[in-house]
């Protein structure tokens, strides 16, 4: 998985913010953040939906490929509740909220409407989690 997210990185950086092949077209961020056991920083390329009015929010989607588990960054971001993110090419802190009940499934329902394999990850999931949803919202301090 790190040679695979480095590259997707790279790609990022190198085409302001775009990435191609199985990304091709889709809303991408790179999420600066800190391992909560080890300190260590961490950058995880992740698709996002956009906030339908409000262009300093965006959401990211724990899925982790339909995995029966959330993924460490998952973890990372709800315990710190703040982290950066590169969009385009625009790097900004952010304040990182858990989005629950209703508001959690009407957004990721219009994610898994634009990116069909949401959906499908969700099937893997059922039963075992509910794949979270986080609002990470522009903020002027770090």
């Amino acid at each position: 998985m790190s040679d695979w997210n480095t590259k997707i990185i790279e790609e990022f950086r190198a085409h302001e913010g775009r990435v191609g092949g199985p990304f091709t077209g889709a809303p991408m961020v790179l999420v600066h953040h800190r391992g909560r056991r080890t300190g260590r920083e961490l950058v995880s390329p992740l698709m996002y939906l956009p906030h339908e009015s409000d262009d300093d929010t965006i959401y990211v989607f724990a899925s982790k490929g339909g995995a029966p588990d959330n993924p460490d960054w998952y973890y990372n971001l709800t315990a710190a509740g703040r982290a950066t993110v590169e969009r385009g090419t625009e790097t900004y802190p952010v304040i990182v909220r858990e989005v629950i009940g209703v508001e959690r499934d009407r957004r990721f329902d219009e994610q898994a409407r634009h990116h069909p394999g949401f959906a499908e990850y969700a099937k893997k999931t059922a039963g075992i989690r509910t794949i979270p949803v986080l609002e990470l919202t522009r903020t002027t301090t770090a």
